[in-house]
Parts: C-alpha cells; structure tokens; sequence
C-alpha cells in the first residue's frame, strides 16, 4: 500500500469564480464594511431556496445560533434540551447566555436527537422550554417528530442546520424547522464563504431583533446610542460576495457529494462497516460529511491501550 501523495483535505471547499467577482465588486465600489448589495442578494436568495421569510447574514453560523438563543429567551440556570452528537457550536451559545446544556440521546437510524429519548426527557424536566436539534453532518433528523413533542410541552425549537443546508425532510428544506434556525457558510461547509453564517426566520420582529443586535444593539437615531447589550455579529459584504458566487452551485455541490458517498458505501461493501445513515424515504441529505461505523467484532485491543481500535498492519 503506498501513501497518497498530497494530502486527502476533509470537506474542501468548491470555487467557481463568480466568488471573485462579486468580491472585487465589492473592492471596487468600496462597499467593504457590512452593508453592500452582496449581502442584500444573499439573504433574498437564502429566502428563496430556503423557503422561509426573513434571512439575516451574519459573522458565523455560531453567531447565528447565540442570537438564536437570545430570541429563544434563555435566562442563566435555564435548562435546554440540545442533540449530543455534534459539533461544540451547538453547546456554546447556550453557555452564552447562562443556559445549562441537557443532552438527549442520538438514535441510530438518522445519528440525530432521538425523538424517545426527547420526550422521556420531557417527563423528567417538564419546566424545559427550548430545545437544540442539530442536522448532523448534512442529515436530518425526525423533524417532524421532534417538532411535535416541542410543540406538545410548548418549548421553542432551534435548529442548528449549519451543517445540512441544502436538505430537505419530507420535502420541506432544513433550516426552517424551528421557530429560530442557523445555517453555517464556514470555509468547510457545502457553501461556503470562507467564514459567515445566517439566522433564517418567518418572524418578521425577531428577523429585526437578531439585525438590530449583531449591529451592536444600535438604536435608530441620527448619533451613536445604545440601550441594550449588542454585538458585532454583521456579516461582511466581501464574505457575503464568497457566500453570492457560490449560491447558485449548492444543487451541483450536493449532486458532488452524493457522488462521494455512495463510491464509499459501494467501495467499502462487504466490509465489517457501516455509512452514516438516513431515511431513505422521507430525507435527502446533502451528503456534506461521508462517515462511517467500524463493527465492534471487527475491532482488536490496541497492544499498548485498553482502547478499542481498528487493526492497522
């Protein structure tokens, strides 16, 4: 077996040129801060492939789900009910405002927020009033399912789609589950803007709260005034002019990445393997992250560790 060459990147990113363009457009026309018609055209964009009525482009996809949070109105020793496999972004912005982090188990069959386990967790903290249900690795969940149990005991859903924009479940794009949603244009994402996020809505008061705040909680008034805690959360429009020029290949990026997973599933059959899964009848991921399983009886003691892992000759 002989060494790959250059080294194999994990998720890098897919440039078309048009980036460029609208970056120097951008230069340019000296709309280098975070106002400019880049950011205009990619949150009326994100509307529209989304489906929701109200995007605002923001620093980060983290960015985006502590402003989630803040809508959600998390006070300091607040239980929230989070996925617990997932990145740590989706955790942090509860810590952010004070909230306590409960994890719910992560079934089998989507790898995501296991909607028995949510609604046991309902029974023991029925005071619960938000939940975080991430998409990992570009699959949905049982959104429905999950959707319903929050709605049954009155608790706001967020959901953390940084990872799945693009898919859909049941039809319906991810992203405009909850009443508050994230999505995430970091360099590793299936679009990206080298960094950047946005916050997706159809609340049009918490569209302008979550603008209002990322801009430092400015208030409308011909001088700098302020009357609330704010933050530079604005997306900047020469990112917003990666994010533009690479918007109208997510259908083409997800076709690619498609592709890439089932190579892998078809390559590696016959294995004692398993690739991440998803419900083949209701969900279509974007297939942003090609995972898999190694069986267990397929694993041996290392020499030197107690730890399971795989045989490597």
């Amino acid at each position: 077996m002989k060494a790959f060459k250059n080294k194999v990147w994990l998720s890098s990113p897919t440039m078309h040129g048009e980036e460029l363009k609208y970056m120097t457009e951008a230069y340019n026309t000296n709309w280098m801060s975070t106002v400019g018609e880049n950011i205009n055209e990619v949150e009326r964009i994100a509307t529209e492939k989304i489906g929701c009525k109200y995007a605002v482009a923001l620093s980060a996809g983290t960015a985006a789900l502590h402003l989630c949070m803040k809508l959600a109105g998390i006070k300091p020793g607040d239980k929230v009910f989070c996925t617990d496999m997932t990145f740590d972004a989706t955790v942090n912005p509860i810590v952010y405002e004070g909230g306590v982090p409960v994890f719910i188990d992560t079934e089998y069959d989507t790898w995501n927020m296991d909607p028995v386990a949510l609604e046991k967790a309902f029974e023991i903290y029925p005071e619960v009033k938000v939940v975080v249900v991430a998409n990992l690795y570009g699959t949905p969940g049982k959104m429905d399912e999950i959707a319903e149990i929050c709605k049954k005991h009155n608790a706001v859903m967020i959901e953390d789609a940084a990872e799945s924009f693009g898919a859909t479940y049941k039809g319906r794009e991810t992203g405009t589950f909850g009443t508050y949603n994230a999505i995430s244009f970091n360099g590793n994402k299936i679009i990206t803007g080298s960094s950047g996020g946005m916050l997706l809505t159809d609340s049009k008061a918490a569209a302008e709260k979550a603008r209002k705040w990322s801009t430092q909680s400015r208030e409308n008034a011909p001088w700098y005034q302020h009357e609330e805690l704010g933050y530079n959360y604005r997306m900047s429009n020469v990112i917003a002019g990666v994010v533009r020029g690479q918007l109208p290949y997510l259908e083409e990026h997800i076709k690619l990445k498609k592709e890439i997973y089932q190579r892998y599933k078809e390559g590696l059959k016959g294995l004692p393997v398993s690739m991440n899964p998803y419900d083949e009848k209701n969900s279509e991921p974007n297939f942003w992250l090609s995972c898999l399983i190694i069986d267990k009886d397929a694993m041996c003691k290392q020499v030197r560790s107690d730890n399971d892992a795989c045989y490597i000759t």
